[in-house]
């Protein structure tokens, strides 16, 4: 049976950071997008209001600065030797994340076979957001339902990792999941949950890895 394994990226592929955080800190803007993510946290506004005010905040954002925050990201240790070892058995591993699409994208330098963030104008910004392209809860399984039939697989075949009530609703409706260093609300609704810094583990706990992914 084909599998495709699905990975949240804020909190999940990196460890207690988010790309819009990793890039706020390229720009001398921490204190401001911290506001941001606690209101958004707090649901005082959701992924529209957020997405339009960082692009505010990141009038600046220049190609190099985007490289620099992903080069710099706090990530897990394993992601390539993970999403290696899923391409080798013949599943599919894809990213679908509400931050910005150009951060997100730069995941396939590292295997994924798709990679979806929330639509941004070019970097740099000449261009307000068009609040149509920025994904929702709801709209990552809208995502997932496409890849499912990119690659020819149903939602039984899909695992969901991710951290936060925004994985929520996608851990609804896949027969497997994996919360990832997740707040307890997310942990309870997942299959499977691990804390820690290494993909390799998380992975490990579905009882598909081979021996050579094995953590070290």
């Amino acid at each position: 049976m084909t599998s495709l394994h699905l990975f949240d990226l804020d909190g999940t592929l990196m460890y207690g950071s988010a790309a819009p955080v990793e890039i706020s800190r390229q720009l001398g803007v921490d204190t401001e997008i911290a506001e941001l993510e606690r209101a958004f946290s707090a649901r005082e506004i959701g992924p529209h209001e957020f997405s339009v005010a960082a692009r505010e905040l990141w009038s600046e954002l220049t190609p190099s600065h985007v490289r620099a925050a992903f080069d710099g990201s706090p990530w897990l240790a394993g992601i390539q030797e993970v999403w290696t070892e899923i391409r080798e058995r013949g599943d599919y591993c894809a990213v679908i994340s509400l931050s910005p699409s150009f951060f997100v994208e730069l995941l396939l330098e590292w295997g994924a076979h798709a990679a979806h963030g929330s639509v941004f104008p070019a970097v740099p910004f000449t261009a307000p957001v068009d609040v149509a392209g920025i994904l929702t809860p709801e709209r990552k399984v809208e995502v997932a339902d496409s890849l499912c039939a990119r690659f020819g697989v149903g939602r039984a075949d899909c695992v969901a990792y991710g951290d936060s009530m925004t994985d929520a609703v996608l851990f609804e409706v896949v027969p497997r999941s994996v919360a990832v260093n997740a707040r307890p609300h997310l942990a309870a609704r997942a299959t499977h949950v691990y804390q820690g810094r290494d993909l390799r583990e998380a992975y490990q706990l579905l009882g598909a890895a081979r021996p050579g992914v094995e953590a070290s």
